[in-house]
Order: structure tokens, then C-alpha cells, then sequence
């Protein structure tokens, strides 16, 4: 039996009668889920052409992102600011970019690396590629 810890999994069958199947939920801690297939034949008998897990940051990382990417870029309090809302989207040029991981990096107590801090465009990725860095340091 397979175990897999993930906030999103999408399952995609070789088998051209199949629909692709997705199973998506937004998960913290440990929990089951279950994804259930359509077709005349079970799940074991079947290759997979795809497999993509996806591990989003915790909600509470990605709002600590937000409040700091909208503090660096002087933006209104009323506008939004998200897990998808990307840098450039923004406003933000190079140097704000380098200013919001510098901001990252004091508030979270890490270290991000050049390669790593060029490759973040988005809320989001910022927020995951934080906790990678944390469990990493706690490693």
C-alpha cells in the first residue's frame, strides 16, 4: 500500500476511455483521502501516464507572504494580494523582488538562496519554497 502526503493529486489513465481523474483538497496534518475511478476495470490493472502531487504552503504562511509582499510594494490595504497574485502582476520590478525576499528572510529567520530567490514569481511559490527552507533548517 502507498502512502502519500500531499495537498493536491491528480491521476491521469493510459487508457483512452478513461476521463482524467483529480482528487484536490486543501489538507493540514495527516488526513485519508480517497479517489475513486470510472471505467470497467479496477485501478490496479491500469498504468498511469501521470502522476503530479503538489504540496501547497499552509494558509497562515501564505497570508505572512501577502502582508509582507503588499508592506514592501506600498500597496493599498484594500487591495488583494493572494497565492496566485504574481510579483510583476503587482508592480514589482527586480530590486522589489530582491527587497521582498529580504523581507522573507527577516521575518521567517532563513536564508534563500540567488537561484532559488530569482525563480519565485508568485505569492505561492514564495510561501512553499519558505517552508521547504524551515523544514530543511529543522532538519
Amino acid at each position: 500500500m502507498a502512502s502519500i502526503t500531499a495537498s493536491s493529486l491528480s491521476l491521469r489513465s493510459a487508457a483512452p476511455q478513461w476521463r482524467q481523474i483529480a482528487g484536490t483538497s486543501k489538507l493540514s496534518g495527516s488526513r485519508r483521502v480517497s479517489f475513486s475511478f470510472q471505467g470497467r476495470n479496477n485501478f490496479s490493472s491500469r498504468r498511469l501516464q501521470s502522476l503530479r502531487i503538489s504540496c501547497a504552503a499552509k494558509p497562515e504562511t501564505v497570508e505572512k507572504v501577502s502582508k509582507i509582499v503588499k508592506k514592501q510594494l506600498a500597496l493599498p490595504d484594500d487591495s488583494t494580494v493572494n497565492g496566485e497574485s504574481k510579483f510583476s502582476t503587482l508592480g514589482a520590478d527586480s530590486l522589489d523582488t530582491v527587497e521582498i525576499v529580504m523581507g522573507l528572510e527577516e521575518e521567517f529567520g532563513i536564508s534563500v538562496e540567488e537561484e532559488s530567490a530569482q525563480s519565485i514569481t508568485t505569492v505561492q511559490e514564495a510561501a512553499d519554497l519558505i517552508e521547504d527552507l524551515i523544514l530543511k533548517k529543522g532538519a
